[in-house]
């Protein structure tokens, strides 16, 4: 009986193909923008995560100044409170830091012959290439013993390096930084650009004394990146490194802070949440219209039952019961939901796919997010196909048969 249903439910909709597709329609779309919204969403969170991870591995980054400040705020990099002796100290007395990278920066013109490029110029030292996850491509990074003598060579990112060299290996030219003489000794992996849409890859690395002393004139330093051994000590590192910067910068009882120390994974965490909750919001927005797709079925359905009144009250006449009837509408509702969750899926996966090539953003395709919108498209189906079902199957089959 169930086999013979399935047949008298697939033969109505065909003898009735284009109100059936304009039925199936909605859950089309529903299933489709579920997918599609959630793939996108999705896709974000793994940029701004990847992007985060990119800054470098159980990362914690210190600046100067108050995390709050009241009254006027001043500009980023203003503030002097952070020593080269302070970043050796962490280094020294800290349990649990695998590498420690002082750094200050500024943006300048750098020039090679006849080109010119305005880019971000990094001091640090050697261990900010272990620190930020760096690699090079060719050449070498800068050594301590360029750190000591204060020397006047550069390792300049993949952007940098098209714009002043073009397809020229830059390894061993010259540049000029402020006017003053580079060496190129190395270029860097390219990373790509960041959630911010910042360009990675649009910096040049030198010595942070020759970033001090030769081209800032300055003595203090804007950032101290601090890399963790592992994932569970980071956030003893931090308490360790306040508790320590306070005692050498004499902040006793309840002074405040004259620096900020900011731990990525918990970044890292609140950016995930975040996103997640955008994926969430996108995913029910879609799913609005899976519901107004069951709202169609049931109307299609509740038409289906009264044009087909006489068709039942014979059926009943011949023998068919209450469940053969109920059986039989239900079927047609789940096959209406079936057909249009399939269809659906290949919608939002062909949209998630022309999305990410036309509009460049990355989508991410979820097999929980398609089995949940078949689902719930299949859910719809048999839900809204309950009222018109158990209509048709209450019907008095005498006055089903007068029925004109």
């Amino acid at each position: 009986m169930f086999g013979e249903s399935v047949k008298i439910a697939l033969n109505a909709l065909v003898s009735n193909k284009l109100r059936s597709v304009l039925t199936m329609l909605g859950v089309i779309i529903g299933v489709g923008a579920v997918i599609a919204m959630v793939s996108i969403g999705m896709g974000v969170q793994n940029k701004v995560t990847d992007s985060i991870s990119s800054l470098g591995s159980n990362l914690i980054i210190i600046m100067p100044g108050a995390a709050s400040t009241t009254g006027v705020r001043e500009a980023a990099g203003s503030k002097t409170t952070l020593t080269m002796k302070d970043a050796q100290a962490i280094a020294a007395e800290i349990a649990g830091v695998n590498a420690v990278a002082p750094s200050v920066s500024k943006q300048y013109q750098v020039v090679a012959g006849n080109q010119n490029w305005t880019t971000s110029l990094q001091g640090t030292t050697p261990e900010y290439m272990e620190v930020r996850n760096l690699s090079v491509q060719s050449g070498g990074f800068i050594s301590k013993e360029d750190v000591d003598a204060r020397n006047r060579v550069a390792v300049i990112g993949s952007t940098v390096a098209a714009n002043l060299f073009g397809n020229r290996n830059p390894v061993g030219e010259n540049i000029r930084i402020n006017n003053a003489p580079f060496k190129v000794v190395g270029v860097l992996e390219s990373k790509g650009q960041s959630s911010g849409g910042q360009d990675q890859d649009d910096m040049v690395v030198v010595p942070i004394t020759t970033a001090q002393e030769r081209l800032m004139g300055i003595t203090y330093i804007q950032t101290i990146s601090v890399q963790g051994t592992s994932a569970e000590v980071v956030n003893q590192v931090q308490e360790d490194i306040t508790v320590l910067l306070r005692a050498r910068h004499h902040l006793t009882g309840d002074k405040e802070n004259d620096f900020t120390v900011r731990n990525l994974a918990s970044v890292m965490a609140t950016a995930a949440e975040t996103t997640g909750t955008i994926t969430l919001l996108l995913g029910n927005i879609a799913a609005i219209s899976l519901l107004v797709g069951g709202i169609g079925i049931m109307n299609i359905m509740l038409v289906s039952v009264t044009e087909r009144t006489r068709e039942i009250g014979i059926r009943k006449a011949l023998g068919a019961r209450y469940k053969n009837i109920l059986l039989q509408f239900l079927i047609e509702a789940v096959v209406i939901g079936v057909i249009g969750g399939t269809t659906g899926i290949a919608l939002g996966i062909g949209a998630s796919y022309i999305i990410s090539a036309v509009a460049g953003w990355q989508t991410v395709i979820s097999l929980t997010a398609v089995l949940l919108a078949f689902g719930f498209s299949v859910g719809i189906g048999l839900v809204f196909g309950v009222y018109p079902a158990r209509k048709a199957a209450l019907l008095n089959p005498i006055e089903a048969l007068r029925y004109e």
